[in-house]
């Protein structure tokens, strides 16, 4: 197998969690009396341009099918942060209704439509039937496609070159980045810019966060490999910022190689000398995870079993992908943990795949009564925590496992 960006030969493992299903995957009752494909969660990294990836056990049209359940405007901190962005965007770089906005991966029109509260123009890009349906009631235009070359010269010749294109935690998922980053070449104007988001490498390392490995997401990426990977393609690196979403992420600012128009900040030498600092340009920095996830399954386990023992009534809040990593992981079925709460209905009344635990409406936690809560999204815990309050009338506590087993 050969790296997806350079093709040199990948040799050194990053992480092998075993096995799993695809971490959208969510089962009906009647999906429980037959088996389920699992698939190999074995990333490498490459030795010559320090891309982490999985390979591609599962493909991006079967993983993101027109019942994908994951909902954008589920999460109140996450729709907080999409209005920020556009408030800020737009102050920066003084967007109109002449302008052209394209998310890539807009799933429900989460952040469209605080430009489109804007009267600012916006077309989104989403392939999952389930989440375009939601946008398109909101009066967003999304056409059902997988970004690439082809839908980029397909924009060009509807005359619709963006002003503004996004991308928020889309660049990790995409199986082909040659493909996907020469299209967002063609599909900006040449004075437009391109904002991208995704978790940084470098904390999903420091900070243990091994659950941020799942199917979806095809590539774990650093500054200095997208600076290379938007080079190669004829993009520039103009910004970057640090962001606190998602465990700690980065978003970054591009536009066309030679394009004076938007003045290079000091963040990108800075951000490429931190990560140096870092020792990201060397493979060792790459190779101690394996550990770190080890020992958090095994802090888990131990902590789960004794309260078992004790009899004590545990359940978990959040069916997020990363949850069902560190589940199907751990080899944590409802045995252990009895039940998981999640606030979006297209996820209630499912199981989680692999684990099978069943996925309940807030309201069994005031029934049950549990003595302890696993926050699954570690990433969000302070929102769940006070949206879910009301358990300390009992005592109750909350657990997280990332990045070390932690009662709250």
């Amino acid at each position: 197998m050969n790296c997806r960006f350079c093709n040199h030969p990948l040799k050194s493992v990053f992480a092998d969690l075993g096995t799993a299903p695809a971490s959208n995957s969510f089962l009906s009752k009647e999906d429980l009396s037959g088996p389920e494909v699992y698939y190999p969660l074995k990333v490498y990294v490459c030795d010559s341009c320090f891309l982490v990836q999985v390979a591609e056990y599962k493909k991006a049209d079967e993983i993101f099918d027109k019942n994908y359940v994951y909902f954008s405007s589920y999460s109140s901190s996450w729709l907080e942060h999409a209005k920020k962005y556009v408030h800020n965007i737009h102050k920066r770089f003084g967007y109109s209704s002449d302008s052209l906005v394209i998310e890539i991966a807009s799933n429900d029109g989460y952040l469209l439509q605080y430009f489109k509260e804007l009267k600012i123009p916006v077309l989104g890009i989403e392939p999952t039937f389930s989440t375009a349906e939601v946008a398109r009631s909101k009066g967003i235009e999304s056409r059902g496609e997988f970004f690439g070359v082809s839908v980029a010269k397909k924009l060009v010749r509807e005359n619709k070159q963006a002003d503004l294109l996004i991308g928020n935690n889309v660049l990790a998922h995409v199986p082909d980045l040659h493909d996907f980053v020469g299209g967002l070449k063609i599909a900006l104007k040449p004075n437009g810019i391109v904002t991208m988001e995704f978790p940084h490498l470098l904390q999903l390392v420091k900070h243990h966060q091994f659950d941020t490995i799942y199917q979806e997401h095809f590539s774990y990426l650093s500054f200095m490999t997208v600076n290379a990977i938007f080079r190669h393609h004829g993009l520039e690196l103009f910004d970057v910022e640090e962001l606190g979403t998602h465990g700690g992420s980065i978003r970054i600012y591009a536009k066309h190689s030679g394009n004076n128009t938007h003045t290079l900040t000091d963040n990108v030498a800075q951000m490429l000398s931190k990560e140096e600092a870092e020792g990201m340009n060397q493979l060792p920095f790459y190779l101690h995870l394996q550990k770190s996830a080890n020992e958090i399954k095994y802090s888990l386990l131990e902590f789960l079993l004794d309260q078992k023992k004790k009899g004590a009534k545990i359940c978990a809040y959040g069916a997020a992908a990363k949850g069902n990593t560190l589940l199907n992981y751990c080899g944590i079925r409802a045995d252990m943990i009895s039940f998981v709460v999640d606030a979006s209905p297209h996820k209630q009344g499912k199981y989680l795949p692999g684990s099978r635990i069943p996925v309940m409406e807030k309201k069994i936690i005031q029934d049950v009564k549990p003595d302890f809560i696993l926050i699954l999204p570690w990433n969000i815990k302070d929102e769940i925590m006070d949206e879910l309050r009301f358990v300390r009338d009992w005592n109750a506590k909350f657990v997280i496992a990332i990045p070390s087993l932690t009662i709250l």
